[in-house]
């Protein structure tokens, strides 16, 4: 049998076919197989149903659907038998042919699962998270790998790497990790035993069929080759469905994959990120952890600035270093330190206050002050020399102007490998003698503030002795006997050993020394250093080696007047340690518990003097302070423009209106010519623009702006403010307005509006005009009343007051009374008289006088005609300005009349509009600058004064401030103290 394709050809029918190859064949039908045969009259018998069939074949072939499974058995005998043969051996090829078709469904089913599993494994690799950071956990090998992965030896490391996982104790939950890797390699395991047969079967397929797809090649049934084809393909729909399945399933699994990929990308994304939120909390947790000897110094940094009310006195342990000038104090601190970190000199004082340096164990030698977050390398010269100059700097900082020693304390701390841990408090060194340059009460201060840290009965007292120079010289050993006398906290140290060997004649002296049997003091313990020889270039690892050296070669040592723990500062250092940390065990926690009563008494007195009060200490009531203010100076920039020209107007006038009066209306309205009228009064008004009306103007826009803030301030201090801020508002206002300087390039400006608004003379309507005749008599009458007020007191009081109110007048205000009776008879007769009297007027007013009997002297004549002539004119300009109230017709019209031309209320319009022009100008400058400077000025007062803590404590003031500033550091050194206590018995 040859299959061609979907089509056969038969040579006896004379019918052609092509096969699904487009090639035709011709071939005799005697030569095909008897199937063939059977197929090809099959074929012609449904093409042409009248057309018989011409060999048996085909008649069996008809019949062929209608077969059993089993053939039933042949007759026996005859041609039975063959038919038989021949029925059975047919059933037999189609079978045959069936299993072929499996074949080929399994074939093509293997490659798209091999292809589809190594394509899911391509897509999982990609989407793995960049695990680049970790590239140490894999073995080397693995990275020599090329671009295509071995996948069996992937497979064969697999475990080897979760077991490396889950031995790593810094990454967390490796567990997931490790199931992961479990997970890869089945998934590799799988994939390899599949993607070997799919990579060949693909090979084959692709290399039997290019073009066509894995999915279409697995379902096309095997072709053979022959030169004849058929034209038809059989193929039944359960194989259809079969396909299907097979593709439907084959999608499922590719989904599942992509799922099960997808959850494991995103549990190692949560994974990586969970390890880097561990790395990055663990380097923050190393930077904030503070160890046990930090804590404990935290303690004594609050404790030095607390002053207590309740006798809660600081007993913590220190190690208080004393000892004459130049003993070696710094010396044995710095060995201790391990570092050259004081100020150096020589022969002069260095140390000019307490300096508590808190010594720590580190990796890296480093200081530190308490205030600052400034690390200095102490293996660099550089910044030993920086450390150096800032602790000298800081000591003549707190040093007040006309002393020599502070008390001010400076807090350092030092950290580096092998220190010993405990807190040393270097003191100024005890003198004998105030020298020049020094205060007079230096030595006192310094014995009081060596006092002041010994008397502590906790306090190590570190004695210093100056082994060079003689014992009885010594001042330090009779203050440590004083504040120690049976020496339980005192360890004494005899510095300079080198020079006391080789400058004493006798070596028992240092043995006595050292044994306690040649000074009265008692000590703990006593120790022999030597502190190098006196070069302040020498290095802390050349002193400590000179100092081996010395003891090693030593006959103090080598003859056993020295014992071995008595020398080197090591053995110092760790001696000192150990009491240190021994006192601080005996006596924290009865220092707890005193600071714990002491916060029941400052609570207890709180709830009773201020049970509806919060505890505010001085910081958060200068916060709450500051909030007010600047809420009053942003009520300041609410304020309307109306509000604020009305101001500027009425004060403005307050302030210029005595000039305009006197020095430029009544002296042009005097004259009485309208021409000579107009022409003083335009250059009076130009004198007065160019020199003091823009000056006048901004000192009253400056004068009202304070006056404004001043009232906000008193306005917002009565909505139930808390008077405790009295002093901090009135502070800030006055330092804000000083600091405040007006805008100086506005006055130019100014001064050129205010010189139009004086140059015009245009009054455009009536109501213009009425507001000007109002203006003036207001002005008018406002002087005329004062007028007569000054000639009231003048003359003294008339008959009704004196019959009344029982008054009388003074000589002087008789006097005065007669001459301005005589004088009103003169104005009486001469109405239009001028402002000035003559000499014979003058005389001839005297000479009536003495007629009279009243002595007068020619300077209070002309005085009381002042004014006089002063309240004559002012009634007679109320009265022309009421005439002028119907002038504004003629004013328009340029009529020139005697009694209705009103240049007096042209003045007072250009004044009036003058005024606002120059209230609004300057309201403008207020409200766009001027109020936002002042703003500006406000918060930078309350910046300094809030860095300034002086500054604070004296502003802010008041029991109720104190006691809350007790209860909050009581709080904190109780607390500190606890933590403290809980650290150290985790210690143990």
């Amino acid at each position: 049998m040859l299959r061609v394709g979907r089509a056969v050809a038969c040579m006896a029918c004379k019918n052609m076919v092509s096969n699904n190859m487009g090639v035709r064949f011709r071939m005799p039908l005697q030569k095909l197989h008897p199937l063939s045969r059977a197929i090809h009259h099959r074929y012609n018998a449904s093409a042409n149903p009248q057309r018989p069939p011409h060999c048996s074949a085909a008649r069996h072939f008809t019949s062929m659907s209608r077969l059993p499974v089993r053939p039933p058995k042949p007759p026996p005998g005859g041609h039975g038998g063959w038919r038989y043969q021949q029925h059975r051996n047919f059933w037999m090829l189609r079978l045959a042919s069936r299993l072929l078709k499996l074949r080929y469904i399994v074939l093509g089913s293997a490659v798209g699962g091999g292809y589809t599993a190594k394509k899911t494994y391509e897509e999982w690799k990609d989407m793995l998270p960049d695990m680049s950071a970790y590239n140490w956990v894999i073995p080397d090998f693995v990275w020599e790998l090329s671009d295509q992965i071995d996948l069996d030896k992937l497979t064969k490391i697999l475990p080897e790497l979760e077991e490396i996982a889950k031995l790593l104790p810094e990454l967390p939950d490796f567990d997931k990790i490790g199931e992961n890797f479990t997970f890869l390699k089945s998934i590799l395991s799988t994939g390899v035993s599949v993607g070997s047969e799919g990579a060949s079967g693909l090979r084959l397929l692709l290399a039997e069929a290019p073009g066509d797809t894995p999915v279409k090649a697995a379902t096309e049934a095997p072709v053979t080759a022959t030169p004849e084809a058929s034209d038809k393909q059989f193929k039944k729909s359960s194989d259809k469905e079969k396909v299907d399945q097979l593709q439907e399933e084959l999608l499922r699994t590719q989904m599942k994959y992509q799922r099960m990929l997808e959850r494991l990308e995103k549990e190692n994304k949560d994974l990586r990120k969970v390890v880097l939120q561990k790395d990055e909390k663990g380097i923050h947790q190393r930077k904030i952890k503070k160890s046990l000897i930090d804590m404990y110094s935290e303690v004594l940094d609050i404790l030095s600035d607390f002053d207590s009310n309740y006798n809660t006195q600081d007993h913590l342990p220190r190690v208080v270093v004393v000892g004459d000038q130049s003993a070696g104090k710094t010396s044995v601190l710095e060995m201790i330190a391990q570092a050259r970190i004081f100020p150096r000199g020589s022969g002069e004082m260095m140390t000019r206050s307490p300096v508590k340096v808190t010594l720590s164990e580190g990796p890296h030698h480093v200081a530190m002050f308490k205030d600052s977050s400034r690390e200095f390398d102490l293996g660099k010269e550089e910044d030993l020399a920086a450390l150096r100059h800032e602790i000298e700097l800081r000591m003549r900082k707190s040093v007040k102007e006309g002393q020599t020693v502070s008390p001010e304390t400076i807090s350092l701390s030092v950290k580096g490998p092998g220190i010993q841990r405990m807190v040393l408090v270097d003191l100024p060194g005890v003198i004998s003698t105030v020298t020049a340059g020094m205060a007079a009460d230096t030595k006192e201060t310094i014995f009081s503030i060596s006092k002041n840290y010994m008397q502590n009965p906790n306090a190590i007292i570190l004695c210093i002795q100056d082994g060079s120079v003689d014992a009885e010289r010594s001042i330090v050993t009779d203050l440590v006997s004083q504040m120690d006398p049976q020496g339980k906290r005192t360890i004494f140290v005899l510095t300079k050993v080198d020079l006391a060997e080789k400058n004493l004649a006798s070596p028992n002296r240092i043995q006595q020394i050292v044994e306690g049997k040649l000074f009265p003091m008692k000590a703990l313990g006593y120790f022999a250093v030597v502190t190098g020889k006196g070069s302040a270039g020498e290095s802390i690892d050349s002193i400590k080696d000179y100092e081996e050296d010395f003891f090693q070669n030593s006959r103090l040592l080598r003859d056993g007047m020295l014992k071995a723990h008595q020398v080197t500062t090591k053995n110092l250092s760790l001696a000192v340690s150990d009491c240190f940390w021994k006192m601080v065990r005996e006596s924290v926690e009865q220092q707890a518990d005193a600071f714990k009563a002491s916060r029941f008494n400052l609570e207890t007195e709180w709830k009773n003097n201020y049970p509806r009060l919060r505890e505010l200490d001085r910081n958060e009531l200068f916060e709450k302070a500051k909030n007010e203010i600047l809420d009053e100076v942003i009520s300041l920039s609410q304020v309307t423009p109306k509000h604020w020209e009305a101001i500027l107007q009425k004060k403005l006038w307050e302030r210029v209106s005595t000039h305009v009066i006197e020095n430029i209306y009544l002296p042009a309205a005097q004259t009485m010519n309208s021409g000579t009228f107009n022409t003083t009064v335009d250059i009076k008004l130009k004198q007065w623009t160019d020199k003091q009306l823009p000056h006048k103007a901004l000192e009253v826009a400056w004068e009202t702006l304070q006056e404004e803030f001043a009232r906000f301030m008193a306005e917002y201090k009565g909505k139930d403010q808390d008077d405790i801020f009295d002093k901090l508002k009135e502070a800030v206002k006055d330092e804000s307005i000083k600091r405040h300087k007006w805008n100086e390039r506005a006055m130019d400006s100014l001064r050129v509006i205010q010189h139009n608004a004086l140059e015009d003379r245009s009054i455009t309507d009536k109501p213009q005009w009425d507001a000007a005749i109002q203006f003036m008599e207001e002005t008018l009458q406002a002087r005329l009343k004062d007028t007569d007020s000054v000639i009231n007191d003048m003359v003294g009081p008339d008959w009704k007051q004196r019959w009344m109110s029982w008054k009388n007048r003074s000589p002087e205000q008789h006097t005065r009374n007669e001459t301005r009776n005589e004088l009103e008879r003169l104005l009486k007769l001469h109405e239009d008289h001028t402002a000035y009297l003559a000499n014979d007027e003058v005389t001839t007013v005297r000479k009536n006088l003495e007629g009279r009997g009243v002595e007068v002297d020619p300077a209070l004549i002309k005085d009381t005609w002042h004014q006089l002539y002063r309240r004559h004119f002012l009634q007679k300009a109320l009265q022309h300005c009421n005439l002028c109230r119907r002038g504004f017709y003629y004013y328009q019209r340029h009529f020139v009349d005697s009694e209705l031309e009103c240049n007096d209320v042209v003045l007072f319009w250009r004044i009036q509009r003058m005024l606002l022009i120059t209230a609004n100008t300057l309201r403008q400058q207020l409200t766009n600058t001027e109020v936002r400077r002042l703003e500006k000025n406000v918060k930078e007062v309350l910046e300094d004064f809030g860095e300034d803590n002086e500054k604070k404590v004296h502003l802010i003031t008041g029991r109720r401030v104190q006691l809350a500033e007790d209860l909050k550091k009581v709080r904190e050194i109780q607390e500190k103290l606890e933590a403290f206590i809980e650290a150290l018995h985790k210690e143990k």
